[in-house]
């Protein structure tokens, strides 16, 4: 078992997915750099998560 990550969280980075599919990638760091520019996780760490969120999920969409 992994850790659990807040439904808020995962929400959010579906959400940002749908409405900013072209600016997201299989890789962490490009995805903390294009949540940087959108500005809008006020802490590192939930900006951390939902990247990793947000690599996880298009891995798992191209394949």
């Amino acid at each position: 078992m992994g850790k659990q990550r807040s439904k808020i969280l995962r929400r959010n980075a579906e959400a940002l997915l749908a409405l900013y599919p072209e600016k997201f990638s299989e890789d962490f760091e490009a995805n903390k750099k294009a949540l940087d520019e959108l500005k809008m996780f006020p802490t590192k760490i939930s900006r951390n998560i939902v990247a990793g969120i947000l690599s996880k999920i298009t891995v798992h969409k191209e394949l």
